[in-house]
């Protein structure tokens, strides 16, 4: 056999691949649909519910000072923004279906992506700061009826908490939405690369 006589292309073509199993892509797909779907109802009926009750402690305790019904405004404000926003993902979701090709499939988990991304940057951080801004005013007048020491770990308590769910249960959050979207986005494109 002559060494100088090799059909590089004949090898390349004979060698076999393994091809990406459709059926499982197509089946993280649809959890992933699912479980975005479950998270946007769950939070428009946590949010819808918790503004609901804020609403009637308003309507039934009557709070006196001007600070604490400003803070019940922001804070609803906070959650009316957030839902609102949030819930332009329903379309991309809903829009995602078996009829469609891979390029589109791509496209349209690109688009999430990046609406996520918008909604945990820009969205959350408004919504961070809303709510802080508005729990605080609104327990400025309960907590003018405690003692200093009292309305300072009142106070402090709320704080670190806000600040434990910003820091920490945010990222974590993120990190997680980040990966099963780049996840499912890097097979599709590997899928669209085998097939060109």
């Amino acid at each position: 056999m002559d060494n100088n006589n090799i059909d590089f292309k004949d090898l390349w073509k004979k060698q076999t691949v393994s091809q990406p199993n459709i059926e499982d892509l197509m089946a993280r797909l649809k959890q992933f649909k699912k479980a975005g779907l479950r998270s946007l109802w769950i939070t428009n009926i946590l949010l819808f519910a918790t503004s609901a009750f804020i609403l009637f402690v308003w309507y039934y305790y009557q709070p006196q000072f001007i600070s604490t019904k400003i803070g019940i405004v922001l804070t609803i404000l906070a959650m009316v923004i957030y839902v609102v926003v949030y819930n332009r993902l329903l379309g991309s979701f809903k829009n995602i279906d078996t009829t469609q090709t891979n390029q589109e499939y791509l496209q349209k988990l690109i688009l999430i992506r990046k609406k996520q991304q918008f909604m945990q940057s820009t969205i959350l951080s408004l919504y961070f700061v809303l709510l802080g801004a508005g729990i605080s005013l609104y327990m400025y007048e309960y907590a003018s009826r405690m003692t200093i020491f009292w309305a300072i770990f009142t106070y402090a308590i709320t704080l670190i908490w806000i600040g434990f769910n910003w820091f920490y249960i945010r990222p974590k959050q993120i990190k997680k939405q980040q990966s099963k979207i780049n996840e499912l986005i890097t097979r599709f494109e590997d899928i669209n690369k085998q097939l060109d």
